[in-house]
């Protein structure tokens, strides 16, 4: 595998009324292409930052961030805002789904945006996560565990190089989170997406090919998995 992406001595600090607060704390990272890794944590550990810091929407305090061998920007709303639309994915934990839209519009939204509007290749997204029967249902008209398959889809539509999600089963049951996961390992191992997703839910680890543990800002163990 080749590396992706690199991170040396992360730092995020955020200046308080009561101090500092050490957020991220000497994080050091390296991720390969084709890894799907978990990020677990006890809830205020660091993981939803560092998934920020990975996506450019925070910028460190200090240490390195490459992205494919290059610097990722920080500091600059419009560079972030560049290498986010050019390389990110993201699945949030409320779907974010436009309720006036159908399955497939959404869909074929993000993928206007992004410049690569394609009706077949939208469909196909959609038969990828299971959904290729509810392409003109409404989100209000299906599960949030449907809806958080078209999430996936959506997100995966512009071909993003890494995909994110921040506790994207929080509001599904197990067995509808079952399905979610299985969607989503199924669609980075087709579309040949890495991805990174933070939870503090141990039983998704058998979906990841990697655990990486986080607390109190800083990494306290990186295991591979078996499979």
């Amino acid at each position: 595998m080749n590396k992706l992406l690199r991170m040396e001595n992360i730092e995020r600090f955020y200046e308080t009324p009561a101090g500092v607060v050490k957020a991220l704390d000497g994080v050091d990272i390296e991720i390969q292409e084709g890894e799907r890794v978990i990020l677990l944590g006890p809830s205020g550990s660091g993981k939803t930052t560092l998934l920020n810091c990975l996506s450019a929407l925070d910028s460190p305090t200090g240490g390195s961030y490459t992205f494919q061998g290059e610097e990722v920007p920080r500091n600059h709303s419009e560079k972030m805002t560049s290498f986010r639309r050019d390389n990110i994915g993201y699945v949030f934990q409320f779907f974010n789904l436009l309720q006036d839209l159908t399955v497939l519009e959404n869909i074929q939204l993000i993928q206007e945006l992004a410049g690569k509007k394609n009706p077949e290749r939208a469909k196909e997204l959609l038969a990828l996560v299971g959904l290729e029967s509810e392409i003109n249902r409404f989100p209000g008209e299906i599960s949030g565990g449907q809806q958080q398959r078209v999430a996936i889809a959506r997100s995966i539509a512009k071909k993003p190089t890494l995909l994110l999600g921040d506790e994207l089963t929080g509001n599904l049951d197990t067995e509808t989170s079952q399905k979610v996961m299985l969607a989503l390992v199924e669609a980075c191992a087709t579309e040949n997406i890495t991805a990174v997703f933070v939870t503090h839910d141990e039983s998704l680890v058998e979906y990841a090919t990697r655990v990486i543990r986080i607390d109190s800002g800083k990494i306290v163990s990186d295991e591979f998995t078996n499979l």
